[in-house]
């Protein structure tokens, strides 16, 4: 099995990250590279954290014209990224040149994620973007329209993971919100512990602050690898 834990390294500075990284890597699948750390220290900090040994997730969110995604997404790549997420409410072609851009700077080894519906939506903030689906039936067309783009897979929230398989079965699904039991929600409004995302289908889980805030780094990753079914 692959552990499926990816650390968010939520920082504003390479000297913070890298501290908790070198702790935690040993007891995780995989880091996220966010948007805090990538404006704070620019993309040079992929290669850092590439060098940590284990797959980096560049969590870029990009949406912008097909030509500026693509080329985004072949430069990230070319930084060693193993996945780089864009907004799936982008659309197909931008999706489509995101796969092309990754593949070629990557020679195949990187994937795109597509991004369905942020954590901090529920039902109601979508209904106010204009959106007329359910948050459920939402992910689900993303999802689908993400798959017939060629992308490997989708970002989701634990609730909608079944969503997004029943649209795409072949996509991993990547859930961010994770939390504790008994810990707060903070600015995420749909989240869950590690053992309902994995039990509800998620093939990779993000895990912030559950980590990055314990007061032993390395033991609590290494708790909620285990919790979420992954023995070293």
């Amino acid at each position: 099995m692959v552990n499926p834990v990816l650390v968010a390294l939520d920082f504003p500075s390479w000297d913070e990250a890298s501290e908790i990284a070198q702790l935690v890597a040993p007891h995780v699948g995989g880091f996220k590279v966010g948007l805090e750390l990538l404006m704070g220290e620019g993309p040079d900090v992929i290669n850092r954290t590439v060098e940590m040994g284990v797959p980096v997730f560049v969590d870029a969110k990009l949406h912008d014209i097909p030509s500026t995604v693509a080329g985004a997404a072949c430069r990230l790549g070319e930084r060693g990224a193993r996945w780089v997420t864009v907004h799936a409410s982008g659309g197909s072609e931008m999706m489509e040149a995101a796969v092309k851009g990754l593949q070629e700077s990557s020679n195949g080894r990187a994937g795109v994620l597509a991004v369905t519906v942020l954590t901090s939506l529920d039902d109601s903030a979508l209904s106010r973007t204009g959106v007329v689906r359910s948050l459920a039936n939402q992910v689900g067309a993303l999802a689908s329209q993400a798959s017939d783009a060629g992308v490997e897979g989708v970002v989701c929230s634990v609730h909608e993971v079944a969503d997004a398989k029943r649209a795409a079965p072949r996509l991993l699904a990547v859930t961010p919100g994770i939390r504790l039991r008994g810990a707060g929600t903070q600015d995420q409004k749909r989240v869950a512990t590690p053992e309902t995302a994995i039990a509800s289908g998620a093939d990779y889980i993000v895990v912030g602050r559950a980590i990055t805030g314990a007061d032993d780094v390395a033991a609590a990753a290494k708790m909620i690898a285990t919790s979420a079914g992954f023995n070293a």
